[in-house]
């Protein structure tokens, strides 16, 4: 309790700060009422801060004459492309919409932003080192689409759908559909996505010569999404609503063998509907890098699981979420520029699992925390340094039965412990677009509710089980990083993190019984080597200094994308080799306009992944695929081949203390499909646009571990 009051104290006392901080601003700004006039940050085009680069659209022509995918892809640096997606800096960018992700695939993601106006969008933000505000999980880069006030009505439709299938023992299927709208007219805006995916697929497996599996199963998804946006002066509103429903089942024929062969029969239904409501109030200032948000969400899960056969188990789970937090930013004068950020989180989650009539696991995690962050820039140097603050309070029960079939209760490993965590990181500005980037961070990652659950298997027989640990705890990271990049997605970069308490996934046999389970390593070193290199054909036809200036568009070039990586794993117990990750992705113009992309991915045999060792190539697939698109690009039409050569399978072996443990897993992998992107064509003139915008639209024109259980 007293380290909770303390978390909330150092809240607010930094809200008290932030209170102070600005009265005195404010009165700095009507003493120099003249200089505010002449100075305004609003129409720069470009502002680099010393954790993220802002892009004002709202004054540049050049951008928001289009499409907004058309801005974008003219932002220096920023890497669109059909083949890789997003990238910067050699990372893949999470897209975010008014400090919300979208989560929507990369297909629809594509087509989202082109049948978006770039007119409708205030600024972009493209953050490019995550810190003490963002979640312990965050990484990589987040680009945040800021939609414009000035922009009064507008409709956009786009519609996603494919249909893929494969071959093995018999005819699969899978095919999907959806629809994202987004409208805005001089009230509100709103954004939903609606859609469905349907899936059949095989797998194949088999453990240490002493059963192999053979699953056929099936799967359905429906899910909605949606946004709404109200202006309320200068102030803005935020309401979520996503709803996700899946259903499916699986036929699994298990032979083992156990003096001779014998074969088991077994059958699964599997059911969940996952809920969330979400509220954000942002509160505007006349400095648009100046921020106050609140954010309210409510997340509720429910999933029920049941086997019949020789085994049969009767699984369900009940999940809920409440969180609060609150976040506030402002520039501060710190050598040349600076930021001073920090804010408040209160996370409760509630879990509960059972196995028929018995609850089994009883549990819930509170989380009280706090950050403080400033950043500065000084000429060529930017500095980042904060620190998170958190205090947990997580504790449960879990119920049992004894080897003489007595009930038994017994409390978890209680983590009840005031942690903080410190960030910094220094980057320098070698010339431009070319960095040098130091950082250093502590993190902490809280085993999911899935690891946690007793009840988490997907197939029980008599020589195999697979399930959770209820008494796992917190894992903690100490991670460093260099890294240099060039123009933004051109990089070379090593990391290491030492780790306590790591989270890995074990196998394991006892006589003619295999246990697949996650346990807790107490200390753990990792190292991470990564290369990435694009090298565009037009770099022997073309003068260097034309290729510096980087004005081209990827979409309209022939390259090749080399990516490399190495990771080693020391660990206590076991001595263990580093694996090597390489990936080739080639993109081809074709005449006409097509474009052939062609990816090979593959992880060599002979390291180790924990306590796995690989036999076999992991990963090995190599795809194609033609795109062409067509009626002025607002249908876009692919053809692709997934594992061409079917050498996509995870052959390896788990080492354990009673010795090691052959496993072979082959799923469908190797299939043909089509994907369509369709813009709905609307009337979409902005400010001209009738209120009514559904009526104005011309509707007529138009899935842990290397090893998985058989499911």
């Amino acid at each position: 309790m007293k380290k909770t009051l303390l978390t909330l104290s150092i809240l607010g006392s930094i809200l008290s700060f932030a209170q102070e901080t600005k009265d005195n601003k404010e009165i700095k700004e009507k003493e120099k009422q003249i200089e505010g006039v002449v100075i305004t940050k609003t129409k720069k085009a470009v502002e680099q801060k010393a954790d993220r680069t802002i892009f004002d659209f709202s004054e540049q022509p050049s951008l928001n004459s289009g499409s907004l995918m058309e801005g974008v892809k003219k932002l220096p640096g920023l890497v669109v492309s059909d083949m890789v997606g997003m990238m910067y800096q050699g990372k893949p960018l999470d897209v975010y919409m008014d400090g919300r992700p979208l989560n929507i695939s990369s297909n629809e993601l594509n087509a989202f932003l082109e049948g978006m106006p770039a007119n409708s969008v205030e600024r972009i933000e493209i953050i490019t080192q995550p810190g003490a505000e963002f979640p312990a999980t965050s990484g990589g880069a987040i680009l945040n689409i800021i939609t414009s006030k000035s922009a009064k009505n507008y409709l956009t439709a786009v519609y996603n759908g494919g249909y893929r299938f494969s071959n093995y023992d018999k005819y699969r299927s899978r095919f999907n559909n959806s629809i994202a709208l987004n409208s805005r007219n001089k009230w509100f805006g709103w954004q939903v996505n609606l859609g469905q995916y349907y899936r059949e697929s095989l797998s194949l497996s088999e453990l240490d010569n002493l059963t192999r599996n053979h699953s056929n199963s099936l799967g359905r998804t429906y899910y909605m999404n949606s946004a709404f946006t109200f202006e309320l002066g200068k102030d803005r509103l935020l309401l979520n609503y996503d709803i996700n429903h899946n259903n499916g089942g699986a036929d699994i024929i298990a032979d083992q063998f156990i003096n001779g062969v014998s074969t088991s029969i077994y059958n699964s239904d599997t059911k969940g509907l996952r809920q969330e409501v979400a509220a954000t109030y942002q509160k505007k200032f006349e400095d648009k890098n100046k921020k106050l948000d609140f954010k309210a969400i409510y997340t509720n899960s429910d999933s029920e699981f049941e086997q019949f056969g020789s085994k049969s188990l009767n699984n369900s789970s009940l999940f809920n979420l409440y969180n609060f937090r609150v976040d506030y930013s402002q520039p501060l004068k710190i050598l040349d520029e600076g930021k001073v950020s920090f804010g408040g989180l209160y996370d409760q989650q509630n879990f509960e699992t059972q196995n028929g009539n018995i609850v089994n696991l009883d549990y819930t995690r509170q989380t009280t925390s706090a950050y403080l962050e400033f950043q500065a820039t000084l000429k060529k140097f930017d500095f980042i340094a904060g620190a998170r603050a958190e205090n947990y309070d997580i504790t449960g029960i879990t119920r049992f039965y004894d080897e003489n079939n007595i009930l038994q209760e017994s409390n978890l490993n209680p983590f009840k412990k005031f942690k903080v965590f410190p960030n910094a990181s220094v980057q320098y500005n070698l010339m431009k677009q070319l960095f040098v980037n130091l950082n250093y961070n502590k993190k902490i990652s809280l085993p999911s509710v899935s690891l946690l659950n007793p009840n988490n298997n997907t197939l029980t027989t008599e020589t195999v089980t697979s399930n959770g640990n209820p008494n796992l705890q917190p894992t903690i990271y100490d991670n460093a990083e260099i890294k240099i990049s060039a123009f933004d997605y051109a990089y070379i970069g090593y990391n290491t993190s030492w780790v306590k308490d790591q989270i890995v996934q074990r196998v394991s046999r006892q006589g003619n019984f295999i246990k697949n389970e996650q346990v807790q390593v107490n200390n753990i070193r990792t190292h991470n080597f990564n290369f990435g290199m694009p090298i565009p054909f037009m770099l022997f036809t073309t003068p260097f200094s034309e290729l510096m200036k980087f004005n081209v568009n990827p979409d309209k070039m022939n390259l090749l994308y080399v990516y490399t990586g190495y990771q080693l794993q020391e660990m206590p117990d076991i001595k263990t080799k580093g694996f090597w990750i390489f990936s080739v992705m080639g993109q081809f113009i074709l005449p006409k306009d097509i474009r052939l992309q062609a990816n090979y991915n593959v992880i060599p045999k002979g390291g180790n992944f924990y306590y796995f060792q690989i036999e076999k190539p992991l990963n090995n697939a190599f795809d194609i695929t033609v795109s062409k698109k067509f009626m002025s690009d607002r249908l876009n039409l692919s053809l692709y081949a997934r594992d061409i050569f079917n050498q996509n399978k995870s052959v390896i072996v788990a080492n354990s203390l009673g010795g090691q443990v052959f496993t072979s897993n082959k799923f469908d992998s190797r299939s043909f499909g089509i994907s369509v992107n369709y813009k709905i064509p609307t009337k979409n003139k902005l400010a001209k646009e009738d209120p009514n915008m559904i009526k104005a639209t011309n509707q007529n024109d138009g899935n842990g571990g290397i090893l998985q259980q058989g499911q």
